[in-house]
């Protein structure tokens, strides 16, 4: 078996899927994306199979890994990083589905039945959280996430402090204490900011402060970890398990967060995965994304014994002309019950894509917006 072609398709909201077809004719699915850097991905994903891929056996995934890693010579980053792991999934798709096996029961079988998942509310500028929360509680979720804060100055002043910590409060007290709050920074927070919001949360009792620095500043979480018992989460913004071994040594992170398609996909993060286990440190990967990015996500969740939660995007706030069931040809795939999803027991990723959706799908020109503070400055989004 070989691999014999390849296609890429841009779909609503801001997502990329990669079809990879083998000699045999199965055909495998992968996510390759950088939301908002969607074009340069693909340019970077037609290199690896023009260069490479073509005309090879798609079974050996991890030499093939390792050729796009290392036989580039520059390696790492956000752009090759989710080219990779777009490439990953699809080849680790097609390898269960020619084993007829779910990937997770290639990668050591399954450590649970059940993932249990998290729902976001209160958008980019969270407001209106109190009302979303009980709304998506009453729903059947037992775990939610929201951002902190909106843009912050590098030293900013009590209320918006103050307005972070009612934020918090008021879903707080429309939920109770049987519900899990994750409060996103978005490393929208200076350090100094940092240590003061992570202490002002605390009495709220968030389930992780997530991203509370950006991740070229992790050397201050240790810092920040001190000011608080509440778990420290983080990761999306990293790409490879060199990235994560400097939070691992440091001991300040409770949570990693690597994403299926940014960070070199199942082959890779079900090693940071286990890089994690060892520091005793949970798995939350990081999924604001599309059907295929999800199924990856919860396959390595099922093999990974520190498995905590699984991020998802059902109705997130960046989701404007197409959502992560409009391309599955069914959806119940994804029926969450009791705030949990089952494992999937088809082969491969465990779902199949509606390619006549992706292919009629708007091609979307989406990009994060640049905010600004009060002087014109610009603002961490």
């Amino acid at each position: 078996m070989r691999i014999t072609d390849y296609e890429l398709f841009h779909a609503a909201p801001r997502w990329l899927f990669l079809k990879v077809t083998t000699s045999d004719g199965t055909v495998g699915w992968g996510e390759p994306v950088v939301e908002g850097r969607a074009k340069t991905v693909e340019a970077a994903v037609e290199e690896l199979f023009e260069s490479y891929l073509l005309g090879e056996d798609p079974a050996r995934i991890e030499d093939h890994w390792q050729a796009m890693y290392r036989g580039g010579f520059y390696r790492g980053g956000p752009v090759l990083m989710s080219a990779i792991a777009g490439v990953d999934q699809a080849l680790w798709d097609i390898k269960g589905q020619t084993l007829g096996a779910p990937v997770y029961e290639l990668l050591g079988g399954p450590a649970r039945d059940r993932i249990r998942v998290y729902q976001w509310i209160g958008g980019d500028r969270p407001g209106d959280v109190g009302e979303a929360a009980a709304e998506k509680v009453e729903a059947g979720f037992t775990a939610l996430k929201m951002n902190a804060t909106p843009e912050m100055r590098r030293v900013d002043n009590p209320k918006a402090v103050d307005e972070a910590v009612d934020r918090l409060a008021a879903v707080r007290d429309a939920v109770g204490d049987g519900v899990d709050v994750g409060v996103d920074f978005h490393g929208r927070v200076s350090k100094p900011m940092a240590k003061q919001l992570v202490a002002a949360l605390e009495p709220y009792d968030p389930f992780f402060v997530e991203e509370p620095v950006l991740p070229e500043h992790n050397d201050a979480l240790p810092e920040i970890a001190a000011k608080t018992t509440t778990p420290i989460a983080t990761g999306e913004r990293m790409y490879s398990r060199w990235d994560f071994k400097e939070v691992f040594e440091q001991g300040s992170v409770d949570v990693v967060q690597p994403d299926l398609s940014h960070a070199g996909g199942i082959t890779e993060v079900n090693k940071i995965a286990s890089m994690a286990e060892a520091y005793d440190v949970a798995l939350a990967p990081h999924c604001p994304l599309g059907p295929v990015a999800l199924a990856s996500c919860v396959q390595v969740d099922a093999a990974a014994p520190n498995a905590l939660i699984q991020e998802q995007s059902l109705d997130i706030h960046y989701n404007e002309g197409g959502d992560v069931l409009d391309y599955l040809e069914d959806p119940s795939v994804f029926e969450y019950e009791d705030g949990y999803v089952d494992l999937p027991d088809g082969p491969g990723l465990g779902v199949d894509v509606d390619e006549d959706a992706i292919r009629a799908a708007d091609e979307p020109d989406w990009h994060n917006p640049v905010w600004r503070h009060e002087d014109g400055g610009v603002a961490e989004w």
